[in-house]
């Protein structure tokens, strides 16, 4: 028997169990990640590493989400979102202990590659399994999938920041939070669901995204850009333009987080009632807005409600194009999503090199106001994402 036909026969899970246990995955997923980049600090002073030499270390880990997520999609297609689910996330797992190992940069630069791609994979697995599940219930609920993953970074955060403070080892660290990630892991996949009547069993195993999807994929593009634009330079703006100090200009980014987490975890109910135009144009007009309001003001406070709009903005258009994605006629859902997933981390990825590109030869100001107009062309562009896609409510029930 092969692996696809033992996928076919398994039962599904009721709606609302595979629901938890994809919401689950998410979760720890965000758990597991965050612990680990609370520790960058420890790793950097350990290593004697420089801030450049740091830079191109954690490079390493988007590359390896980059060359992972193309190839996980095909996977997905010969075994199963289900089985690549369950497989990478416990990879994952096992992979998070390698940072706390390196005792060089170069062991150090494969470990990230190896976290970065078994995270990247996971990311595409993980979310081909919520488009299941959201065809399933008929109704959007993507965002509230991305917003679990947003709380439980919030939440690794504040874990790995009290290891950190109390000089917990490493290696030991992550090491525990590995087993207790994978026990949890353990649990969760016994109510993941397999591929049948997603949708897309027709499609090609792999294909270059069809016409319908280049928009989205370019705004896909766009919204990690601005994410990863302000995770890298917010900061940065508050404390060496606007003139305040380390802790005024931290929070900058804990605001533009915990938006972000709110507004997917009311994305879902605010998609029911307004639709995915609207809600991405919506999204488009906050990024446009915050921006100006940071740029804008020298006063600290404004510059951080800007960031905290900006967070909300950007919070729900990304999950709304992976769930328009696995809708797409004539194309693999597990193919969709990881061509869109693959446009978003590269944005993720170029963007902040990008601003400080356009930073050096002109301002900074100037650089965060190219992330404005970013804005306004998803404002502009936005239907496109809709388009892409069949409405969730005549997506086939899965049962």
């Amino acid at each position: 028997m092969t692996i696809a036909r033992e996928d076919a026969a398994s039962p599904l899970a009721p709606p609302r169990t595979a629901r938890l246990a994809v919401a689950g995955i998410f979760f720890l997923n965000g758990v597991a990640l965050s612990n680990w980049i609370a520790r960058i600090p420890d790793v950097k002073e350990r290593l004697a590493l420089s801030e450049g030499t740091l830079g191109v270390v954690l490079l390493c880990s988007a590359v390896g989400a980059l060359v992972a997520q193309p190839s996980t999609g095909v996977l997905i297609r010969h075994i199963g979102s289900r089985r690549v689910t369950t497989l990478a996330a416990l990879l994952f797992c096992a992979s998070l202990t390698l940072p706390g190992l390196a005792t060089s940069v170069p062991a150090l630069m494969l470990a990230l590659f190896l976290l970065g791609a078994l995270n990247g994979g996971l990311d595409v697995a993980m979310n081909a399994q919520a488009a299941i599940v959201e065809a399933r219930y008929r109704q959007p609920i993507m965002a509230s999938f991305h917003g679990l993953w947003s709380v439980g970074g919030l939440a690794g955060a504040l874990l790995g920041g009290y290891a950190a403070s109390q000089a917990m080892d490493l290696a030991s660290h992550l090491l525990l939070v590995a087993v207790l990630t994978a026990a949890c892991v353990l649990v969760a996949i016994r109510g993941l669901v397999p591929d049948r009547g997603s949708g897309g069993e027709g499609g090609p195993s792999f294909a270059l995204p069809p016409r319908a999807l280049l928009l989205p994929g370019l705004i896909a593009f766009g919204v990690l850009c601005c994410e990863g634009a302000i995770a890298d330079w917010g900061a940065i703006y508050l404390r060496d333009v606007i003139g305040t100090g380390p802790g005024l200009a931290a929070s900058g980014y804990a605001v533009f987080a915990l938006l972000m987490a709110v507004g997917r975890l009311t994305g879902d109910w605010l998609t029911l009632r307004l639709g995915t135009t609207r809600m991405v144009r919506g999204g488009g007009a906050l990024v446009a807005l915050g921006i100006a309001l940071a740029l804008a003001s020298p006063v600290p406070a404004l510059v951080i409600a800007g960031y905290g709009l900006v967070g909300a903005g950007v919070s729900c258009i990304f999950p709304l194009i992976l769930s328009a994605a696995a809708r797409t006629p004539g194309i693999a859902p597990s193919t969709a999503i990881a061509a869109m997933a693959t446009a978003g981390y590269t944005g993720f990825l170029v963007g902040p090199p990008l601003i400080g590109s356009v930073a050096e030869a002109l301002s900074l100001r100037v650089a965060l106001g190219f992330l404005g107009l970013l804005g306004v062309l998803v404002v502009v562009s936005g239907a496109a994402v809709e388009r892409a896609a069949i409405s969730p409510r005549s997506s086939p029930e899965s049962a």
